[in-house]
């Protein structure tokens, strides 16, 4: 339970995140934020703490070749190094036959990325994103306030889902790559 949400501006990818930690009714607020810097790359993540710290703590950063494109880089190095991690450390999922890891949004050289449960990567046509519970509050936030500098769109769209979400609360983080 989280929203997680990102924009690009400028050539510049924020990603902002909430502090809840929600099991049902219960809601603690972590201390540890949900968005980290690692290298070149920007990620919030949402689904699992745990996916999280593997996520910040112990994936290795594969090295891009010169002559691939960023999206095939994230697609067949970053994700394949993740989906092997996750099942290293007990964390990847099998249900019917295929793997499931969790989400996390990434920024990186410009340009915003969804890594969806299955491991696929998505690049939309919108400059924003979101993801968790809110994803969907923050989207209309995000829509309506294209105006506003990026920090306060989306710490807006972050209130506007924690406001109508119960598994969404502040305080918000938010960094810029």
């Amino acid at each position: 339970m989280t929203c997680i949400v990102g924009l690009i501006d400028s050539n510049k990818v924020y990603i902002g995140g909430d502090s809840a930690a929600a099991a049902n009714w219960d809601m603690l607020k972590t201390a540890q934020p949900k968005v980290f810097r690692l290298g070149e790359l920007l990620i919030g993540y949402t689904s699992s703490f745990r996916m999280g710290q593997l996520l910040q703590y112990e994936l290795g950063i594969p090295p891009q070749a010169e002559d691939q494109d960023d999206y095939a880089y994230l697609v067949t190095a970053l994700v394949e190094q993740a989906r092997a991690l996750f099942a290293e450390k007990g964390y990847l999922f099998t249900e019917n036959g295929r793997e499931k890891g969790g989400e996390f949004l990434v920024g990186y050289r410009g340009k915003l990325y969804v890594v969806q449960g299955d491991f696929s990567v998505m690049a939309y046509q919108d400059t924003f994103a979101a993801v968790g519970c809110g994803a969907a509050y923050a989207m209309g936030a995000l829509q309506v306030t294209g105006e506003l500098p990026p920090k306060k769109r989306l710490k807006l769209a972050l209130k506007v889902a924690a406001h109508f979400s119960n598994g969404v609360s502040g305080p918000f983080h938010i960094l810029k790559v």
